[in-house]
């Protein structure tokens, strides 16, 4: 132990000797010094909060003596130019373009040697200083604090200041919410700072605030030109500017391309943006698959009437006389053997066999309720819809494809929308009764073909239409399954089939599911947010007759 202590003393013997000369250097090394006597470190301690204390008392005499030494002349003056400012900011208020330059030419020196080249410039420029200000008083000891707002309070006595002081913060307000400007700033370390020195850095710290919330904005209002660049490359370097730059640049590249447009003052996806999204999904959905041939829905049904496939058959009376020549040739040789003339005989004519095809009206329900996305479901099944209303697109021309969201109410989403489409985050529900009501009506303009509705959920229902109102209730009130079963039912009965994609293995939600699914003689796939896709835009290519469990 002894000599551990030793070597400690050592090191800090060294470090003392080592000090540097200045003494705002020398407090900053001693703030990691290891103190082995406690009344040392007590004394440097007291030494700091004396320094501390000294720093800010300096901020207070500086302002304090500044406000103290304003004359009656000052005062007038200081009223004149409030009361041009005021003058001006009205005008804007009524839409009209103030005496800018004029008003610089009379009150210019009251703005310092980097004066605003505009109006707006000149309202965020007083808005920070206020704001410098506040925070500084914020940051002071109470009773310093209070003796500086007694004197102010002293000076607006002058009725003609305080009127237009106060006109100042309610026009400023009124055109240019200050917001998050003011802030407290705690001052910590050895360093002084004058009253200047403290203004300015508690103005990079507004500076970097603002920064901050044009950034953050900028997720929800995606307005590039609102972030300040200036500030940008001063807090976040080079490389961070010329990555936002870049970015910047990008929607002028994606504009010259088609792919966004703008309207009504923000962009837009254009019909030749959503086709690539939703192609991309396509791509990424069947990339797992080999490359084949698909774009029909064949049906089990086999024989004339319909166009000929790639399979072959032996022919049977009926067919059509669709032959497969080389087929039939080799069958010949196959029975005769080489030799000349080729005996034909009726077994071994082999014919093209010909499929059916059906056209198909689907519509998609999407679950919009809170529980998808907390889940990590929602994206996943936006996906699903941005990819199945591709496929139908570019290999299913003469198919019907709709998309209802449904939560607390269901409602229809045009495929112009589903780019754009989030979840209810702040509603309660998961109202399939409406989503049947409103499938039932949109199927119903169809009358031949196969009508289908693919739902994609994460639970039971919980909410039902009372009266054209929707009412909900957990754990899932009775009258709710009943009338969801009830309207199931009723989509069997006009021939639409329930096909159920659950994202959830909970038992009770399996049971409502099987019994959905037996009610409308539909089917159920129980799969997760990664085979999704795949489950639903497989079967709806292949149309394969079977409850998948996987």
């Amino acid at each position: 132990m002894a000599e551990i202590l030793e070597r400690v003393a050592s090191k800090n013997l060294s470090l003392l000797d080592n000090l540097p000369r200045d003494i705002a250097g020398a407090l900053k090394e001693l703030a990691s010094y290891e103190f082995i006597d406690a009344e040392a470190r007590r004394q440097y301690e007291e030494l700091m909060d004396m320094l501390r204390t000294k720093v800010t008392d300096a901020y207070f005499r500086d302002i304090y003596h500044g406000l103290k030494g304003l004359s009656e002349e000052d005062i007038s003056n200081l009223k004149q130019m409030l009361r041009h400012l005021n003058q001006m900011l009205g005008e804007r208020m009524q839409g009209l373009e103030p005496d800018f330059q004029g008003f610089m030419e009379q009150f210019g020196d009251y703005f310092g040697p980097e004066r605003p080249s505009t109006l707006d410039e000149l309202v965020r420029m007083l808005q920070r200083r206020m704001a410098q200000v506040q925070s500084l008083l914020d940051s002071m000891p109470a009773e310093q604090r209070n003796a500086l707002e007694e004197l102010i309070q002293s000076m607006l006595q002058d009725e003609g200041l305080r009127d237009e002081l106060m006109e100042l913060a309610a026009n400023l307000e009124y055109l240019f919410p200050m917001g998050g400007l003011k802030g407290q700033y705690l001052f910590q370390g050895e360093e002084p700072l004058s009253l200047t020195e403290a203004l300015r850095l508690m103005e990079e710290l507004q500076r970097m605030d603002e920064l901050a919330r044009q950034l953050e904005g900028a997720r929800f209002a995606p307005d590039l030109d609102r972030i300040d660049a200036t500030s940008l490359r001063h807090f976040l370097g080079e490389d961070a500017y010329r990555s936002f730059e870049q970015l910047r640049r990008f929607t002028d590249v994606l504009e010259e391309a088609g792919y966004i447009q703008r309207r009504s003052g923000r962009w837009e996806l254009t019909p030749r943006a959503i086709r690539k999204i939703g192609q991309k999904a396509l791509r990424d959905i069947f990339g797992y698959l080999k490359k084949g041939r698909f774009g029909k829905h064949e049906v089990a049904t086999r024989g004339a009437g319909g166009d000929r496939g790639d399979d072959t058959k032996q022919y049977e009376f009926g067919d059509p006389f669709h032959i497969h020549i080389e087929r039939t040739l080799m069958n010949a040789l196959e029975r005769e053997g080489l030799g000349s003339p080729l005996r034909i005989k009726p077994e071994d004519f082999e014919v093209y066999q010909t499929e059916y095809l059906t056209q198909c009206s689907t519509v998609l329900m999407l679950d919009m309720s809170w529980s998808m996305p907390m889940r990590g479901n929602f994206f996943a099944a936006k996906k699903v819809a941005l990819a199945l209303d591709a496929l139908i697109r570019t290999q299913f021309p003469r198919d019907n494809l709709y998309i209802v969201g449904f939560s607390d109410y269901a409602r229809e989403i045009k495929k112009e929308q589903l780019p754009y489409i989030n979840w209810n985050e702040y509603v309660y529900g998961t109202n399939m009764h409406h989503g049947f009501i409103l499938s039932r009506q949109l199927l119903a303009k169809h009358r031949s073909g196969t009508k289908q509705i693919i739902m994609v959920t994460d639970g039971e229902p919980t909410a039902h239409l009372e009266r054209g109102v929707a009412y909900f209730d957990y754990p899932p009130d009775p009258r709710t399954l009943q009338l969801t079963l009830l309207e199931a039912k009723r989509c069997a009965q006009e021939g639409i089939v329930i096909n159920t994609f659950m994202l959830d293995r909970d038992p009770y939600i399996m049971r409502f599911i099987d019994l959905l699914t037996k009610t409308n003689r539909g089917r159920a796939f129980y799969t997760d947010r990664e085979n999704l896709g795949r489950y639903v835009l497989v079967d709806y290519v292949a149309n394969k007759r079977k409850r998948i469990i996987g």
